[in-house]
């Protein structure tokens, strides 16, 4: 699996994003699920906000299976708030706080984002540096 941040979900649907093209291109290369959590999808949300019509059809990838809502267990809230504490000067949000978590239980070193800089610092426990998409 590669797990899916905000700025993808965005730049996917929005074809007036700065990103679209690249993300297309990566996204039609991926064979892999994609997964993302509630709080990258939430922040996509309100970032899609101004067009009702982005915003369903980012559920329709959701409702499709095109990416994966991946749960955010109980025993993931103490290691995200440690990853938010450790970040802190970044300093790291909830949705990238949220994918390292996630990431660390799942065994997933993958990642298709937009937010090079800090998934760059980001350092999963026992993974190593994140695989960032799109190259």
């Amino acid at each position: 699996m590669i797990l899916v941040d905000a700025g993808p979900l965005i730049a996917l649907i929005h074809k007036d994003d700065a990103h679209h093209a690249r993300c297309v291109v990566a996204f039609r290369a991926i064979t892999e699920p994609l997964g993302t959590v509630w709080p990258a999808l939430t922040e996509a949300m309100y970032l899609l906000s101004f067009s009702w019509k982005a915003q369903e059809a980012l559920w329709e990838t959701i409702d499709r299976g095109v990416v994966n809502l991946l749960d955010v267990e109980g025993r993931d809230l103490v290691r995200i708030r440690e990853l938010m504490k450790k970040y802190k000067d970044l300093p790291m949000d909830l949705a990238d706080a949220a994918l390292v978590a996630v990431a660390e239980r799942e065994r997933i070193r993958r990642i298709f984002t937009l937010d090079r800089r800090d998934f760059e610092v980001y350092r999963p426990a026992k993974l190593g540096r994140f695989i960032i998409l799109p190259n």
